[in-house]
């Protein structure tokens, strides 16, 4: 296990232990693709990083060697394309194999990888590529991105178009050394674009030192080790592949399994793919595994599985209950952010809590504060998570958000990282996620700003106001709802539903698409003219049948102290409400 190299101590007694003793070395000018990937391959280069298949029957095996000289090949090819340290460009490779070479080529030039989701449109990569200066796209031809990137091009010639097929070309035909760049460890490495709620999308900057904050997230919650192989769900677009399918797997010995899939994903596929190629570890949001349950498993030679987390929403103990009975297997839930590694988790050291998003990593110091900024010491007191910066800044924290200094300081202030998320903290010290205080809405894994889809859907010369908020869907979590006040002459039809999805449709990623559209007269606004989304979820939360106690103990005190004080306060008779 390579991280030990990182660690003053890799062998703990306890989960206290861990937590006090769990300290990383971090070394100067840490380059990640040099310092770990090219080390791996000089002392074991048959070890395999990279495990490929995709659904058309192909595979690719990538051993550490191949990947250190493959990465060294496509940096003098970008290179000789012009790019250099600091340029920043943007990656479309969904889950094709280039993708893992370009990251470390990027790494070791210097330059700076902006991971995308292919699922964007025009006018999502139009933005992209001016707030973040591009100087190059990447990207696999799927058939539909390229145009897509073109058109958000368009005639700026600063920007180059390089093919994923010219990347693979390169792996084979450039030089295989390349001299090492220096860096410094507080240099930027990786750029994640992630969904603001009052805002477009902002730039989510990490340094050099990132990877090595993933060893609490591979070590410590996947629990891997020289012989596993582990699959992450994600596609190469969003931040959770690097949690999930590089840097902190990589560190633990582990080969990461990539399922490269282009039609419809089915549980067939997936329960196919751990079957078929002996996964050992898998990690997933809780939509996947609602899926695998929904399926047959006992139609699939599963036994090689013996790890499974889950991430991206909150956990049903219902799946959780489910899962163990079909595999034996405990599902740890875990808990962090784009700007950060896990926060928190349900550690080789404890029971998991079905729901729970179990106790915090090390070198995390966390603490929940309420509104007016105390700290709240009391168990089960719902307040946000913050984490401590008294002892400087922790590794793997993001170093801000990309030219947006103002942005960085709203949410590293007093002495904390505010997330935004609310939680509670039960008496055996495990934490419970309640929601956002925010709006930013969780759908299948998804992360939508409401501000995304307003935009778009004000495009539309039906709408005069809109409020996009998200809505309890027991698929995935929460489901996209637009809450709309039409233009005069325009008629609330299933026909004019229907025109606005595909509207949103046609101009951004399809998770974005409002699955709930309800026509008002007019929105809750506040003195200052402001939308008020919280009032719409809440009335809307209130409309809603929970019968899952454990939903209930948290839905009842919100109930009793701001839905039945809204309801009298905008006149909604008792009659016109159901049990929460």
């Amino acid at each position: 296990m390579f991280a030990k190299r990182f660690l003053n101590k890799d062998v703990f007694e306890n989960y206290d232990d861990y937590v006090q003793n769990a300290k990383p070395n971090i070394p100067e000018n840490f380059n990640f693709a040099y310092d770990v990937v090219d080390e791996i391959a000089n002392e074991t280069p048959d070890k395999v990083a990279v495990l490929w298949v995709n659904d058309n029957g192909e595979k690719k095996t990538i051993t550490f060697k191949m990947l250190s000289e493959m990465s060294n090949r496509v940096a003098n090819f970008l290179t000789a394309r012009g790019l250099k340290r600091g340029d920043t460009a943007l990656l479309f490779m969904r889950r094709r194999w280039e993708y893992w070479i370009i990251m470390m080529a990027m790494h070791k030039m210097g330059a700076i990888p902006i991971p995308s989701t292919n699922q964007l449109k025009t006018e999502d990569i139009k933005y992209r590529l001016d707030m973040a200066d591009c100087h190059a796209v990447i990207a696999f031809d799927d058939g539909v991105i390229i145009n897509e990137i073109k058109n958000a091009i368009n005639d700026n010639e600063k920007i180059q178009l390089i093919n994923c097929s010219e990347i693979a070309n390169a792996c084979e035909t450039y030089p295989a050394t390349f001299d090492r760049v220096p860096n410094e460890n507080n240099d930027t490495m990786v750029v994640y674009f992630t969904s603001g709620t009052t805002d477009m999308p902002k730039m989510v900057a990490h340094n050099f030192a990132y990877p090595l904050g993933h060893i609490n997230t591979a070590v410590f919650w996947q629990q891997l080790g020289d012989d596993d192989i582990h699959f992450t769900l994600s596609e190469s677009g969003w931040a959770k592949c690097s949690w999930g399918k590089m840097y902190g797997q990589w560190l633990a010995g582990a080969t990461v399994f990539v399922f490269d899939f282009s039609r419809v994903f089915t549980a067939h596929d997936l329960l196919t793919a751990i079957s078929e190629n002996k996964i050992t570890s898998f990690c997933a949001p809780p939509t996947a595994y609602k899926m695998m349950i929904h399926a047959n498993m006992s139609h699939y030679d599963l036994s090689s599985l013996r790890k499974a987390e889950i991430a991206g929403e909150a956990l049903n103990p219902e799946v959780y209950e489910r899962f163990l009975d079909a595999t034996s297997i405990k599902l740890r839930e875990g808990f962090g952010q784009t700007e950060t590694c896990v926060l928190l988790f349900n550690n080789q050291w404890i029971e998991p809590k079905p729901g729970s998003m179990g106790m915090p990593a090390a070198g995390w110091d966390i603490v929940l504060r309420d509104e007016r900024g105390r700290t709240i010491t009391d168990n089960d007191t719902v307040g946000e998570i913050c984490i401590s910066l008294k002892n400087g800044w922790p590794l793997g924290l993001f170093k801000g958000y990309h030219k947006n200094e103002k942005l960085t300081a709203s949410v590293s202030r007093d002495g904390f990282y505010h997330t935004g998320d609310i939680a509670y903290r039960d008496s055996d010290g495990y934490y419970w996620f309640v929601g956002r205080n925010d709006d930013l809405i969780k759908t299948s894994g998804y992360r939508v700003s409401p501000f995304e889809v307003e935009s778009v859907l004000l495009e539309h010369p039906s709408v005069r106001e809109v409020a996009v908020t998200g809505v309890l869907d027991p698929a995935r979590g929460q489901a996209v709802k637009a809450t709309i006040v039409l233009n005069k002459y325009f008629q609330a039809t299933e026909i004019l539903i229907r025109q606005l999805q595909n509207h949103v449709k046609s101009r951004t990623a399809h998770y974005k698409c409002p699955r709930v559209i309800e026509f008002v007269d007019s929105l809750p606004m506040t003195i200052s003219g402001k939308i008020r989304r919280a009032l719409i979820r809440t009335l809307d939360s209130a409309k809603e049948s929970i019968v899952d106690p454990i939903k209930e103990s948290i839905v009842a005190p919100i109930k009793e102290t701001i839905v039945e004080p809204i309801k009298n306060t905008i006149g909604l008779g008792e009659d016109k409400e159901k049990d929460k």
